[in-house]
């Protein structure tokens, strides 16, 4: 199982982008997706979470501003981001719970390789 994130990049104070991540191989089923942020020097954060019935949940920081939806036909998990403040800068990373057709009743945790986020003007 593989998790490739995309979407990262510059932009300036307010303006917005979206990551996407998509999964791939051997997958049965996919539980919850989420996105972590780190930024140098700093613990990993959780900043969205969405169930596979579409449930979300989010961190304070970015409540109001960020928007996690998923596709669950194509393993792809999606997070909107607005009105974007320079300490949202920081490489963003999606995790998935997965199952695989070898073991359809256990999952694991998968981790995509972090795409950067950086807002400046």
């Amino acid at each position: 199982v593989q998790l490739q994130a995309s979407g990262g990049g510059l932009v300036q104070p307010g303006g917005s982008l979206r990551l996407s991540c998509a999964a791939s191989g051997s997958i049965s089923s996919i539980n919850t997706m989420r996105w972590y942020r780190q930024d140098p020097g700093k613990q990993r954060e959780l900043v969205a979470a969405i169930t596979r019935g579409g449930s979300t949940n989010y961190a304070d920081s970015v409540k109001g501003r960020f928007t996690c939806s998923r596709d669950n036909a194509k393993n792809t998990v999606y997070l909107r981001m607005n009105s974007l403040k320079p300490e949202d800068t920081a490489v963003y990373y999606c995790n998935a719970e997965v199952s695989t057709d070898s073991r359809p009743y256990s999952y694991s945790n998968y981790w995509g390789q972090g795409t950067q986020v950086t807002v400046s003007s």
